[in-house]
């Protein structure tokens, strides 16, 4: 007999996969710092962390935008 997972098993699940595998591709980008094989400027590496940067924010206040209350001076 087979059980149905819940929806909390397969957010378990499935973000378990993609964060290892976003993890896996941030340290392959990492070798993208070795001088010996690329030439990079500093803008240029400015630009990649601050894109990363930005989704990591989007996403981030994605998982808590249930959480916010309203607005109030």
């Amino acid at each position: 007999m087979k059980t149905e997972e819940t929806r909390h098993e397969r957010f378990k699940r499935v973000a378990s996969k993609r964060t290892n595998e976003i993890l896996e591709k941030i340290r392959i980008l990492g070798n993208c710092s070795n001088k010996s094989s690329y030439e990079y400027a500093e803008d240029e590496v400015n630009k990649i962390f601050s894109e990363i940067d930005k989704q990591l924010r989007l996403i981030k206040a994605r998982f808590s935008a249930g959480k916010r209350g309203r607005f109030r001076l």
